[in-house]
């Protein structure tokens, strides 16, 4: 086992990792900005080094300021948490130059996972069911035009470098479609300094469904069950659930094997996420979250296990403390994004928090860094928290969600959380019906009224 570790991240998926190190005996070491000086993962690890002013490329995504920070106090491996630099196949490579360990998956891998087309390709060659479209990249419209002939409409073009939803444009008829392809591959350029674009089918109501996956990178892999992510703004999740509200047990099972054998195939290592669109019975691979999940604690919660702990663990080349058939879902389990916001229109609210109190009891999980007294730094993202809950049935998950939403106190900056209490008063949320669709057009309903 690692005798140091360093955590190359901030805020509460910082804090989650300290945590499950010091449990397992294991010394951390935090990074931070100057902007983070006070932050509650800096105050809660063994050692803290400052690494650089408070943009991001000059702290929290220089790899050269983060390789110095392990040589100077002697951390073995790195675990990145989740964004920043966790899915950047360049510095997985620099960190095992180093001779330092990075807990995650290979460079390779990250890199075949991260351009969506060779990713597809991939998926499809170990029998992972993908969306109809494109056989890689779409060199120019008459390619597309082609495409379009043999696919049928409406269709979406995606940048293959794409996230977040940008380069992404939706062609309903043969008229949009120019129009769609020539903006997309306009975003793709300015976000991501790489244009091309790869066209798949639209589906009208999708689920979005994620398996968790989890292997040894010695040719054995698990699946722990799938999270329901439909409840979706602009493409980010606010609201998560597991096992989900679609998914039978045969279902789960079965797509749970197809991508457990597909990771074992390709030797993966850690923690990953396959990623789909569910619509008529029907599952349609997006990509590949080579990465812990900001919602990974639902999963934790149905499966009593915990992630972190397995990532550190196989990444010191231990083997997986569980097989496939020690994983059964038990119960049911929400998680909502909490977010530093300012509703209807989801501005940033950065600010000092005058008054923090965490929900508590009987399946409730706080994961924040929140402090009465901390001051959000402007510079980052705006998530500050999630609230995770869980119970005997999805009906007791919600109750305890609607209980501790209101047990929760964050003053001082405006926040996400009236939002969740408007969610659990509507009949679709209740019953679990909804699609990728659904929060978005009822904002829209909401802020028209």
């Amino acid at each position: 086992m690692f005798r140091k570790i360093l955590v190359a991240n901030r805020g509460e998926i910082a804090l989650r990792v300290i945590r499950a190190a010091r449990e397992m005996g294991v010394e951390t070491v935090a990074v931070h900005s100057t902007a983070d000086a006070d932050a509650m993962h800096v105050r809660m690890a063994d050692e803290a080094i400052c690494i650089g002013p408070p943009p991001s490329p000059h702290s929290y995504l220089s790899v050269p300021a983060i390789i110095s920070a392990c040589e100077i106090t002697g951390a073995e491996a790195i675990h990145p948490g989740y964004g920043f630099l966790s899915e950047n196949a360049n510095f997985v490579q620099i960190v095992e130059d180093h001779g330092i360990k990075f807990i995650g998956p290979s460079a390779e891998h990250i890199r075949m996972m991260g351009d969506k087309i060779t990713a597809k390709d991939t998926m499809k060659n170990l029998g992972v069911p993908c969306v109809p479209g494109s056989d890689g990249g779409v060199p120019d419209f008459d390619a597309a035009r082609a495409v379009a002939e043999t696919t049928g409409f409406p269709l979406i073009v995606k940048a293959t470098a794409g996230g977040g939803g940008r380069g992404m444009k939706l062609a309903r008829s043969a008229e949009e479609l120019e129009t769609a392809f020539r903006t997309a591959r306009s975003e793709a350029k300015a976000a991501f300094g790489n244009d091309e674009v790869y066209l798949e089918k639209y589906l009208g109501r999708p689920r979005h469904i994620e398996v968790q996956v989890f292997g040894d990178g010695k040719g054995r892999a698990v699946h722990l069950g799938e999270r329901d992510c439909s409840l979706q703004r602009r493409h980010q999740k606010v609201f998560e659930e597991a096992p989900g509200p679609a998914i039978d047990d045969a279902t789960r099972a079965e797509i749970g094997a197809v991508c457990a054998k597909a990771v074992a195939e390709i030797g993966y290592e850690g923690a990953g996420t396959i990623e789909f669109l569910y619509e008529d019975g029907e599952f349609y691979f997006i990509e590949m979250n080579t990465r812990l999940q900001v919602e990974h604690p639902v999963t934790e919660a149905v499966f009593g296990v915990d992630l972190v702990r397995e990532q550190i663990r196989v990444a010191a080349g231990e083997p997986m403390s569980f097989t496939q058939d020690d994983l059964q879902v038990q119960g049911h389990a929400i998680e909502v994004r909490i977010n530093a916001e300012k509703l209807p229109n989801f501005a940033p609210s950065p600010g000092t928090i005058t008054q923090y109190h965490a929900p508590g009891g009987l399946g409730v999980r706080m994961d924040s860094a929140l402090y009465d007294g901390y001051r959000i730094p402007p510079y980052y993202d705006s998530l500050i928290a999630k609230l995770i809950v869980y119970g005997r049935d999805r009906p007791e998950a919600l109750a305890r969600l609607k209980r501790a939403l209101g047990e929760l106190i964050v003053d001082g900056v405006d926040t996400t959380v009236p939002l969740f209490h408007a969610l659990l008063e509507e009949p679709d949320i209740q019953s679990g019906d909804y699609t990728i669709h659904w929060l978005e057009k009822w904002l829209e309903e909401a802020m028209a009224g």
